[in-house]
Formats: C-alpha cells, structure tokens, sequence
C-alpha cells in the first residue's frame, strides 16, 4: 500500500484501537467495588486487575516499538490489536480473581504492540510542523478515553454486570481490526537487532518495585518487601548501567535523552500517567461508598471532565504549534495539581457534589491542555529511523508512571484506612455493586481517601517542573525549510 495516501486517514483509524485499549487504563476504577463484592477479594487484590494490565502493558513497549520498526507497524499493531481483543473477551468470561488478573496481563501485552505503533505512524507520515494537529487528535483521544472509561464502565455495570466492560471491546476491536487493514499504509521497515538482556532487566526490574510497593501493606511492610522493592532498584539500576554500554542497538536509547525537550517530555508524560491513574481509585471509592451512588452516577459525576478533554484538545494541539512549548502544558500542570487537591478538600460525607463536578471540569481543562501538546514536543525532533524507539520510550515513560501510581496509590490507600482505624479496608465489606458503607465510618473512610488523592496532586507538580524547562522546538529541530521538506519526503520515499 502506498505511504502517499492522506496520512489523516491512517490516524483516523488507528485511534479507534487505540482509544479502546486507553479505555481500559481506567474503565476498571468505577466497577472495583462490583468486582471485590462478586469475586469476594480484598481491595489490594483488586487493584492488582488494574496494575497487571498496566506492568504487562508498561514493560515490553521499549521493544515493541522496535518490533514496529523491524517489521512493519501496521503489522504488529494488527497482532497486537488481536491479542488484545482475544484476552478482552477472557476477561469477561474470568470466574475467579486469580483468572481475571491473568486475562488483564494478556491484555496489557496486546495493548504494547499496539501503542508505539501510533505515535511511530504519527511521526513517520506527518512532516514536523504538521504534527501538533495530529498529535492534537491524538492527544484529544488518549485525555477522551482515560476519562470517559468510567463513564461507559458506569453504564455497563449497572445495566449488564462488570463483565461486559470487557466483552464490549470485541466488537470494538473487530472494527478497529477492519479500518486498520483498509487505512493504515505499509511502511518501510529498518532491520534491528533486540536486546534480550535489556528486556529482561527491564521486566523483573519494574515487576519487583511494582510488586513491592502494591503488597507492602499486605505484609506490614516486613523487610521480605523492602528487599523486594529494593532488588527492584537494583535490577533497574543494572538496567540502565547495561544500557549505557551497549554499543549495539540498546532496548533504550539513551542518546534520544540528549534532546532536551524529548528527557523532559517524558519525566512530565511520567507523573500525568501516575497522577490519572492515582486519582482514580479513591475517587471512585468515595462517590460509590462514601454518597452511595451506582456505578453510573458517579462516573457522570465525571462527565464535565470528560466533556471538556475531549472538546478541548484538539483545538489546543493546534494552537500548541504556535507558542512556545512550554506555555500550555505547564499551566495543564498547574491547573490539574489545583483540582485534584480540591476533590482532597471536597471528600467528606456530606461536601455538595456539584463543587466535585466543577473541579472535574477544570481537570477535564487541564487534560486538554497535557496530552497533546506533550506529545508533539516529545515526537518534534525525532530522526525518522528512531520513530519507533522514540515512541515506544515515550509510551512505556507514561505506562511506568501509571503503574507505580497505581502501586503507590494501592499502598496508601490501605495504610490511611488502617491509620483511620478501619482495618485497611478489608472489615468493611462493601456489599452490592456500590459499596456502600455504615454511616458511623464513613467520616473517617471519606477522610482516608482525601488524604490519599493527595499523593496525585504532589506527583502532578513533577511536571509542571519538567514542562518549564521544555526549550523551543527549533534549538534541535530542522530550521531550513528545504531541510524539512526534504526529511519530510523522505517519510513517503
């Protein structure tokens, strides 16, 4: 298929997959308490659904964007997206909390081949100057889905049962499967080598330090778990050291780390993917357990949020290209951090809920105002041949920051129940698809999950750091426009 065709139709349809498997980054937050109430598990063992999909889908993406570049992105975004549909369809059918965490690992690996792929098509078929409009999409689709999963996960489970949150991506992904066939060009591909020592460092590293944080409170933070989490250290420590030597092809390019726009892009990507995937979990917990809404009220407590993200981000994407790059994504930052610390002082039993909604919406703002432009200054001065590393370190930056939230944030909550007095949660049994709790608890449960959605506030101000150091995209980037013309042609060659 010819790489001439308008690359807009390509990323029209590559975002319908790729805003199914963002979907489910937090489609799973607002069914937890139906899960924990129908598999009859502790919150700890709950959100290890979560974390198993974002350490599967978190640690082979440094080498699923070179598998992209090797053999073709179409390709590998197609295995992936048939992976991903399959163990979709496993997770639905899960009996036991055990099988569901196994099915949401298959699917975390579905969603790695899938997400480089993107970002690498982005780069490869749009010239630097027409990215930020791209990206604007792109970005539109990840804020969009990370924020009206809950939405749509409210609506399943209070109208079908929290299975189908599931088994609706296989329709979905059958369609995606379809468009990405007809629209998506074949590009040209780069021979790699794979560096099998890399991966595996990188995998038993994160694994250890994810494990580590998300069991602490389960085993009173004995020292098994501080040798745990420090071992993870360790290994990615090794990690990096192996990296740094590798005069081949290393899994992580630590040259890519010399643009400075590219290192800062990804330290900002880190603490957004912590601080979204963290806001969640108490969030949820609060409006379900705490006011006694279903599954669906609360996610439309959200619905301003989402709405705005959505609206929002691709007319802010475009006008990213226009400003300097550090202007929109640091007040995106900023403007989270100060919602999120809002839900903190809102979460009490009686708080008017319609204050909660305005925070929302002024998160949904702050959404539109990351993602896009984050990726376009991250992706600005890529070199073509390394579109696919470029991407699948950005992507995994994001998966890492997700999956330590969402081991961080797992811990916390556990240790300011039990400090509240309530046992670290597992005595109140959250009966029914809500999870409503006695009322004699709920200030002092309310009270333990405002203390704990402040960890994502504090985490969010590691980026409005980073995105201030962002520099122009034109210190590194090609200034001559003959020079971009010509790398741009260079893409459809």
């Amino acid at each position: 298929m010819s790489t001439q065709r308008n690359p807009w139709l390509a990323l029209s349809a590559l975002v319908v997959g790729f805003f199914m498997i963002l979907l489910d980054m937090t489609i799973v937050a607002v069914a937890n308490p139906a899960i924990l109430s129908s598999m009859h598990a502790d919150i700890s063992q709950v959100i290890w659904v979560t974390s198993a999909y974002l350490l599967t889908y978190a640690v082979p993406l440094l080498v699923t964007g070179r598998l992209g570049d090797r053999y073709g992105p179409k390709n590998i975004y197609l295995i992936g997206l048939t992976v991903f549909t399959a163990a979709s369809l496993w997770c639905g059918l899960s009996g036991t909390i055990g099988m569901l965490i196994a099915a949401r690992a298959a699917q975390g690996i579905g969603a790695a081949l899938m997400t480089p792929q993107t970002m690498a098509i982005i780069t490869r078929t749009f010239p630097p100057d027409r990215r930020g409009a791209a990206m604007g999409l792109w970005g539109g689709v990840a804020g969009l889905a990370t924020l009206v999963g809950p939405i749509l996960g409210g609506l399943l489970v209070d109208g079908l049962g929290w299975e189908w949150i599931f088994i609706v991506n296989v329709p979905v992904g059958l369609i995606a499967f379809g468009l990405a066939v007809w629209l998506v060009p074949a590009l040209p591909t780069h021979k790699h080598k794979f560096d099998v020592p890399g991966v595996l460092l990188s995998g038993i590293g994160l694994f250890l330090l994810v494990f580590g944080i998300q069991e602490g409170n389960s085993y009173d933070w004995s020292p098994r778990i501080w040798v745990t989490i420090s071992a993870g250290v360790l290994v990615l420590i090794a990690f990096v050291i192996n990296q740094a030597r590798n005069r081949g092809e290393p899994l992580l390019p630590l040259s890519l780390f010399r643009d400075r726009n590219f290192a800062m892009s990804n330290a900002a990507i880190a603490a957004m993917g912590a601080s979204v995937t963290a806001m969640m979990v108490p969030a949820y917990f609060y409006l379900q357990s705490v006011r006694e809404m279903t599954p669906t009220e609360s996610a439309l407590v959200f619905a301003p949020m989402a709405v705005l993200s959505g609206v929002a981000a691709p007319f802010i994407g475009k006008f990213s290209d226009r400003v300097h790059p550090r202007i929109i994504p640091t007040a995106g930052f900023g403007l989270f951090a100060i919602s999120v610390f809002l839900f903190a002082v809102l979460m009490t039993p009686t708080s008017p809920i319609i204050w909660f909604m305005l925070a929302g919406a002024l998160a949904g703002l702050s959404n539109a105002c990351i993602w896009a432009p984050l990726a376009s200054t991250a992706t600005h001065n890529l070199p073509i041949h390394l579109a696919g590393a470029g991407a699948g370190v950005y992507n995994t930056t994001r998966q890492v920051g997700a999956v330590l939230g969402s081991a961080a944030i797992s811990a916390l909550v556990a240790a300011r129940l039990s400090a509240n007095g309530l046992g670290g949660g597992q005595q109140q049994s959250m009966e029914g698809g809500g999870g409503a709790i006695p009322e004699f608890v709920k200030d002092s449960f309310s009270s333990a999950l405002g203390q704990a959605i402040l960890l994502p506030a504090f985490i969010l101000l590691i980026g409005v750091v980073a995105s201030a150091l962002f520099i122009r995209h034109g210190a590194s980037a090609p200034t001559n426009p003959g020079e971009r013309r010509a790398k741009a042609d260079s893409v459809s060659a």
